[in-house]
């Protein structure tokens, strides 16, 4: 059955056929899925009254809409299993141990440490490490590699434990983010004087959707006012019940300042793992594993923490890390020293990879350096595609009016980082209380004390959300991604004027913004006195046009001599005129401003309101 042509073309019809795409495809991908002609689609998509081109990505819901004009139904690949079908078209399998039972042999289990900030996390790391790296740094270990082993007699058995530490659970959220599972055991830090916090909770989640045991430290327990038993109580009501009480969750009193109980803390993240998780893995296979961190070091390049989850990785292999790939240069591990080899939950840091892979990234080994290349190339494509099909869906407070009024949203997404805890808990309290109408509900999705980071403007992008840092900016390369990926990041240092700015987005009042526009520019080429209306300047218009009662500049050699003067008189010989245009000469009255010399520059300019959205 054919579908009535568009332009003399016929169009094959789908009668529910399923049609899969990748996110960000084209009109060419779709046309090549049904065998149509892809300029046929583009004028299909004219008269659904979209101008798209061709080769352009677009947005899932474009996608859907020329699926369900065709009678075709869509199925949008997810990137986790594009990444396998693309990984299976060079037989490779990743997350899977080669081997039967008899190829593994257990691992150490890889721990993360939560909790609100300022109750001890840092130190708790540090006194793990037994080294006090907090008093010579600025966020003290969380400078170092990223991810670090300890011993530990558990039974008079030497065990080791992986650390992964991570500033605050934003690492460990981007890697969920991007379905990795990097974490067997979260440590939930809370300062027994202050118990349990918004962040305690925020972390608490964090690690409950990840689905990985907790431990909790009760840190804090020298200082005064210390209180295990209220800590307890608190967390029994979010579901974590101490063994005491008859739950399965380990709660260690524990002093990071005085180095009390670690070893007691260390023991129970051993039994955790034994009584909870099968933690094993083949070491005699290639290499799979995941980026912790990356960043670019100026003397070394790209480089990247890595976790081994399974198999062993060697100098001399040739990787792939998301859209990066190299062969391993060098290893180094935690303690800066050169490594040959790293088995399954070893963090090292890899030299050689062609640029900076991102938190969560897949590292595996593959047999070449060509096999690495494509892989790495047709995952930066398609992220490329993708992040160009979202780019056209982002909204920001200027056009939320027009989002609501055309029912696009019915929420208000924000995430809200600011200087300290107490002020974004108040802005958060304020903004939830706005009295907005039924239209629309302002929901919060993150908050956090720290500057903007590029997991918030991750967020924001998978959830369409506004970020709003209060007394903070943007860090790193959060600013230019953010630019990128077209999220509108708000600064404020006054409370009130982001209630109020939000307030106003969400009744579609938000104010007029203006910007300067130049006229015209003019050549001062005779002074003329008059007793009556002080200095005339006699003019060349030198570009564009001079109008009467407009804005102008007076500019001396290039430098601005006055501003904010009006043009209120202009003479073309003896007739008043409303303006002057390029190449015409005439006479200038600035009103009461009489300072002009020959070859001034009188720039002219006005203010428009500039187009929102």
């Amino acid at each position: 059955m054919q579908a009535p042509s568009v332009g003399g073309v016929m169009l094959p019809r789908g009668n529910g056929q399923a049609v899969r795409l990748s996110r960000g495809a084209s009109l060419t991908d779709f046309a090549e899925k049904i065998n149509a002609n892809p300029a046929s689609l583009v004028a299909v998509m004219m008269n659904l009254g979209e101008m798209v081109t061709a080769t352009q990505s677009v947005s899932d819901e474009t996608l859907r809409l020329l699926a369900e004009e065709m009678n075709y139904v869509l199925e949008i690949v997810s990137p986790e299993e594009e990444d396998r079908e693309l990984l299976e078209s060079f037989d490779i399998e990743f997350g899977e141990d080669e081997g039967g039972e008899e190829a593994l042999v257990s691992r150490p289990p890889v721990v993360t440490v939560m909790g609100h900030v300022d109750h001890g996390k840092t130190r708790l790391l540090d006194a793990i490490r037994k080294t006090n790296v907090v008093a010579g740094e600025a966020g003290g270990i969380t400078q170092h590699i990223g991810a670090y082993q300890v011993t530990t007699d558990v039974n008079d058995e030497e065990r080791k434990i992986t650390f992964i530490d991570t500033p605050g659970h934003e690492a460990f959220t981007a890697m969920r983010a991007r379905g990795a599972k990097s974490t067997d055991i979260a440590i939930l830090v809370v300062a027994a004087n202050d118990g349990v916090m918004p962040q305690t909770i925020e972390a608490l989640n964090h690690a409950k959707a990840a689905e990985v045991p907790i431990v909790v430290a009760v840190n804090k327990i020298d200082v005064e006012g210390a209180d295990p038993t209220k800590v307890r109580g608190q967390l029994t009501e979010f579901g974590l019940v101490a063994e005491e009480y008859g739950g399965d969750t380990m709660f260690v009193d524990i002093s990071a300042k005085q180095g009390l109980n670690i070893e007691a803390l260390l023991e129970a993240v051993v039994l955790t793992a034994d009584a909870s998780l099968d933690l094993r893995a083949n070491p005699n296979q290639d290499a799979q594993g995941i980026a912790i961190e990356s960043h670019l070091d100026r003397g070394r390049g790209a480089v990247s923490t890595v976790l081994v989850q399974r198999g062993t990785l060697r100098i001399g292999d040739t990787v792939v890390v998301g859209d990066a790939y190299g062969r391993v240069r060098a290893m180094l591990d935690d303690n800066g020293q050169n490594v040959q080899e790293a088995g399954p939950s070893t963090p090292v840091l890899v030299l050689g990879l062609t640029n900076v892979p991102g938190a969560g990234d897949n590292l595996l080994v593959v047999d070449e350096d060509r096999t690495a290349r494509q892989i790495a190339e047709k995952r930066a494509a398609r992220e490329r595609n993708a992040n160009f099909a979202r780019k056209g869906v982002r909204f920001s407070l200027e056009n939320l009016d027009e989002a609501l009024k055309a029912g696009l949203v019915q929420e208000l997404n924000l995430i809200i980082k600011g200087d300290a805890s107490g002020s974004v808990e108040a802005l958060e309290s304020s903004l939830l209380q706005l009295d907005v109408g039924e239209e629309v509900d302002i929901r919060i999705l993150h908050r956090g004390v720290g500057a903007v980071t590029e997991s918030d403007i991750n967020l924001a992008t998978g959830s369409d959300a506004i970020v709003i840092g209060f007394n903070v900016r943007a860090a790193g390369r959060a600013e230019q991604m953010a630019e990128r990926e077209g999220v509108d990041v708000r600064y404020y240092s006054v409370i009130y004027q982001a209630i109020e700015e939000i307030e106003a987005a969400l009744k579609g009042l938000l104010k007029p913004e203006y910007e300067e526009v130049e006229l015209g520019t003019a050549e001062i080429r005779e002074i003329f006195r008059s007793s009556k209306l002080g200095n005339i300047a006699g003019v060349l218009v030198r570009s564009g046009e001079v109008k009467r009662n407009t804005k102008a500049r007076l500019l001396r050699d290039g430098k601005v001599i006055a501003e904010n003067l009006n043009i209120s008189g202009l003479r073309r010989f003896k007739d008043d005129v409303t303006e002057i245009r390029e190449g015409f000469e005439g006479g200038i009255n600035l009103g009461n401003f009489n300072d002009i010399k020959i070859d001034d520059i009188i720039a002219t300019y006005e203010m428009r309101e500039k187009p929102r959205g």
